[in-house]
């Protein structure tokens, strides 16, 4: 990402509706997991450290973060409580087989060109014992924009598409899911109307005026009801939870 994109996300994602709906999500996602609270977490592509609060409810949290602008933001939010270490996916990750129970890619996956390399890697970080990532990601390549190219991404991804590269991977599903599906057909209106004036100017950084910040966030947040129950069958994201192929043998 751009050095201005971590700035902008350090000083909006604590207010921001989406990133405040997102983390209410992944609470209610991981407080569906068994053993919810007493778990080793890692989480890659921390970003400035908007989740591992969140993350720190959950079990004791080490995260990896590439970029050093970056992890110093993280650092100020978090302390001495979250040990964030300098690594790249896939090449250079610094921590050993087996030393998590959970490991969480929120909307990183995107960002690395070798994303099926990656998952191999992370997958001998899983302990053997039920051990599980959790991973969102953009959906949709016709909803490619602006915002992706500001961004850094690589591809989007759909049900499909996702599935498959866990197969590869010897991931076994266990659950996924498209989200943020209420807003979608105003993302998807916005995405279309970019592309026939020819607008390529990133949107959706900026906190919207409190009013609309509130709405936005509402009708997000809403999903988490939802998925309590269901799958969404189309969205502007997907939600993932992931295990070891059974039969893989121990990462250690």
């Amino acid at each position: 990402m751009e050095a201005q994109a971590y700035v902008q996300m350090a000083e909006s994602e604590a207010r921001h509706w989406w990133f405040v709906a997102r983390r209410k999500i992944i609470a209610s996602q991981l407080s569906q997991l068994p053993e919810a609270k007493a778990r080793r977490i890692l989480e890659v592509g921390c970003g400035t450290g908007g989740n591992l609060g969140l993350l720190a409810d959950f079990g004791k949290v080490s995260a990896i973060e590439m970029d050093a602008n970056a992890r110093a933001l993280a650092s100020q939010k978090m302390g001495a409580n979250v040990e964030i270490r300098a690594g790249r996916a896939p090449e250079d990750i610094p921590f050993g087989p087996g030393s998590f129970d959970l490991i969480c890619m929120f909307d990183v996956l995107e960002h690395i060109e070798h994303d099926e390399q990656t998952l191999l890697r992370l997958r001998e970080l899983l302990c053997d014992d039920n051990g599980k990532m959790l991973i969102t990601v953009p959906a949709y390549q016709w909803l490619w924009s602006a915002h992706d190219e500001f961004l850094h991404h690589k591809r989007r991804y759909t049900l499909r598409s996702l599935h498959r590269l866990f197969k590869r991977c010897g991931l076994r599903t266990l659950r996924l899911t498209y989200f943020n599906t209420l807003l979608f057909p105003l993302v998807a209106a916005i995405r279309v109307k970019e592309r026939i004036t020819g607008n390529d100017t990133p949107s959706g950084h900026d906190v919207p005026r409190a009013a609309l910040n509130a709405t936005l966030q509402r009708i997000f947040a809403s999903e988490v009801t939802l998925l309590r129950h269901f799958n969404l069958p189309f969205g502007v994201s997907l939600l993932a939870v992931v295990e070891r192929e059974r039969g893989l043998g121990s990462p250690i």
